[in-house]
């Protein structure tokens, strides 16, 4: 993936917040990170709207790592809005969570998730799958970011 893409994470639990940090930086990967911490977080930042409204401060990110389970909107509430918002539905999303449940699996991919991955038990598996993920997108092409959403 591109270095000057942000990567974005939505992820409510600061614990798994600081492992996703830590297995990034295990992999090298230097690209800058940014972190909204529940759903309505994450679709103000792809909107430009509140606090996120600075593009300089709050680049369009390249990638996004979702989590399902979020106060104020889940994850699948955030694929519904980038469904409804499809010049930022082109952007690589991954769901990254502890819920297993057949019906979150089918209603993130049905809604355009790029992927579903339930959160490994330990750091050396998450930087694994991490890699594996990583590697998958340096070898796709992947569209202009959009300007706005």
């Amino acid at each position: 993936m591109d270095p000057n893409r942000v990567i974005l994470i939505a992820e409510d639990s600061e614990d798994d917040i600081d492992l996703l940090k830590i297995a990034f930086r295990r992999l090298g990967i230097k690209n800058a990170i940014q972190v909204v911490k529940d759903g309505q977080e994450a679709i103000d930042y792809l909107s430009r709207s509140g606090q996120y409204v600075d593009r300089q401060r709050f680049p369009f990110p390249g990638i996004i790592f979702l989590d399902m389970k979020m106060p104020r909107k889940t994850g699948l509430e955030v694929l519904a809005w980038l469904c409804d918002h499809p010049e930022c539905h082109i952007i690589p999303t991954m769901i990254f969570t502890s819920s297993s449940q057949e019906s979150d699996v089918t209603r993130a991919y049905q809604l355009g998730a790029n992927s579903y991955m339930v959160k490994p038990g330990s750091l050396e598996e998450l930087i694994e799958c991490l890699r594996a993920t990583m590697a998958f997108w340096n070898r796709c092409l992947i569209p202009p970011l959009p300007q706005v959403c």
